[in-house]
């Protein structure tokens, strides 16, 4: 699998991730169930989201959920 190709996969898995969060929190398992993806693919994704600053996790309850972005 070419590069581009990766890319635009990861790219349409984050939009999908963002908006399910965007609704409520939720958890790997809920999310990988939601996406029917597997949870390791919704964690390498969830670790890009993270590290760019677009969601944070809830340690106590294990879910994820967008940052409100600053204007």
């Amino acid at each position: 699998m070419n590069v581009n190709r990766l890319e635009s996969i990861m790219a349409k898995i984050h939009k999908q991730i963002i908006k399910l969060l965007s609704e409520k929190p939720m958890s790997i398992v809920e999310l990988a169930e939601k996406l029917e993806y597997t949870e390791k693919k919704v964690f390498n994704a969830l670790k890009k989201l993270f590290s760019d600053d677009k969601i944070k996790s809830d340690a106590k309850t294990r879910q994820y959920y967008l940052v409100e972005e600053q204007n």
